[in-house]
């Protein structure tokens, strides 16, 4: 009997040690590993390089609900190209130097500037004027003249726990030129007269392009105000263009052209169909004018990337019109014109409104004459009429009769350019008609970006090229002192 109960004796204190040793060795590894009851969560270490936006967004992640298996150190970094990010990085913000719209500054040489704003790239509209950075345009390169701010998550669990919790609030899409539209609007194109007589000696329509083409070609969608048609009877004395001159035009990637202008039937009407032939052989889109009134009377309708673009051209009481079946320019009739806004806009779309209107001369001698900065025509009430436009719906009111360029303003939810001046032209003896301004339109989303607002020049050569950058400033401040 004795020996019965030894024997359970020994089978309870056997259990008993093998309960002791196993929970010993569970409570011990876990005492080791740091788990169990032992084990210490992670800790979110938030690096002082970190902004008070970025604090709060990154506290409401890493929130007393979250509970993490490992540590997690949270750094910023700014940097002055867009980086090339490792896999536990982010590109949170991209903020760009601006400035009053009217500014006549377009660089910076130092991101530290009291004068000089930064928006993050999302808020940037065209009531601001974006600026370049030591020469770097951010919606032209996308990877300079800008701000980018980095975020990096150091972990040694990254992938198991740090990136589910933050990716969807830290990985962002920003503009790049996939989904930028540009638009590059230009002025007077008149390749005649005095041009007739130059391609007779150079016998190349390149020629007068060197120095613009590039440029011109770079854009989604080049635009020009071509005055004069295509014709063998073309001469140093007449508005009509030598057939070589459309080389120039393709040597600008030229996409859409207005047939506005006063002087397309000064070859005849046979010059001006072969012309629109040719446009629309060469696949370039026409807008305020055509074979017939219905035709010229079309807009040009443009959906790319996103956007959704709807330009009108009209002629205001400048000469050249068309009446019924003949060809010419398209004449401005309000009604119409007020219907034809007003449906673009119910569309949902983008509208521009191109205006051949009177034309300010001031060519009295070869000297700097500021007469026509300002918006002030021969005839008629240029400022009401422009803005009347933007009542009407139009976004962006663009004058393209003005041999000399003129001032521009903000009205309302829109921009007024009241005149761009001579792309090409043979006036080089007055300094006024040899300049031009090229706007170059910016689009994301169905949204105006900016108007990038690019001055030109042409020589005796009749070549046109960009203006140096002392003059450029200068001339743009000029012509924002003429606003109304």
């Amino acid at each position: 009997m004795s020996g019965r109960k030894k024997s359970g004796r020994k089978i309870i204190i056997g259990l008993v040690v093998f309960v002791v040793v196993a929970v010993g060795a569970f409570f011990g590894f876990q005492f080791f590993t740091k788990t169990g009851v032992f084990r210490i969560p992670g800790v979110v270490y938030y690096d002082d390089s970190l902004n008070t936006g970025e604090l709060s967004t990154l506290k409401g992640i890493f929130n007393d609900e979250v509970d993490l298996d490992k540590d997690v150190t949270i750094k910023a970094t700014t940097l002055y190209e867009k980086p090339t990010l490792t896999d536990n990085q982010f590109l949170y913000e991209v903020s760009v130097p601006v400035t009053d719209f009217y500014d006549a500054r377009d660089d910076v040489n130092e991101f530290i500037d009291d004068e000089v704003e930064y928006l993050p790239i999302e808020k940037l509209s065209f009531e601001k004027k974006l600026l370049s950075w030591d020469g770097k345009y951010y919606l032209d390169s996308f990877s300079s003249g800008a701000k980018f701010r980095v975020i990096s998550f150091e972990s040694e669990k990254y992938d198991e726990e740090i990136r589910p919790l933050v990716e969807s609030a830290f990985t962002k899409v920003f503009p790049d030129s996939n989904s930028v539209l540009t638009f590059a609007q230009t002025g007077v194109t008149a390749l005649s007269r005095n041009m007739n007589a130059k391609i007779a000696r150079v016998n190349d329509g390149n020629y007068f392009a060197e120095n613009i083409g590039q440029f011109l070609s770079g854009f989604d969608i080049t635009h020009t105000s071509n005055e004069s048609s295509f014709t063998n009877y073309a001469s140093s004395s007449n508005i009509c263009s030598d057939f070589r001159f459309t080389d120039t035009l393709l040597a600008i990637g030229l996409d859409i052209v207005e047939l506005t202008g006063n002087h397309n039937l000064d070859c005849g009407s046979t010059a001006a169909v072969e012309t629109i032939d040719w446009y629309n052989e060469n696949n370039i889109k026409i807008v305020g004018g055509g074979r017939t009134a219905d035709e010229a009377a079309e807009p040009v309708e443009i959906n790319q990337k996103n956007n959704k673009i709807t330009m009108f051209a009209y002629n205001e009481s400048t000469g050249g019109a068309t009446y019924g079946n003949t060809p010419g320019a398209n004449q401005y009739y309000e009604d119409s014109a007020a219907a034809e806004i007003a449906a673009a806009k119910s569309r949902g779309e983008f509208v521009i409104v191109d205006v051949q209107y009177y034309e300010c001369n001031a060519y009295v001698a070869e000297y700097e004459d500021s007469t026509c900065d300002a918006a002030d025509s021969a005839a008629g009430d240029q400022i009401g009429f422009f803005r009347h436009l933007i009542d009407l719906g139009a976004d962006i009111v663009v004058g393209t009769s003005a041999h000399q360029p003129q001032t521009y303003e903000l009205y309302k939810d829109g921009e007024i350019y009241y005149g761009l001046g001579n792309l090409f032209f043979d006036q080089y003896w007055w300094p006024g008609t040899t300049r031009s301004l090229i706007l170059v339109h910016y689009f994301y989303n169905g949204k105006l970006l900016q108007t990038k607002i690019v001055p030109t020049v042409y020589d005796s050569n009749m070549q046109t090229g960009l203006l140096d950058e002392e003059t450029k400033q200068w001339f743009l401040g000029r012509l924002v002192d003429a606003r109304p």
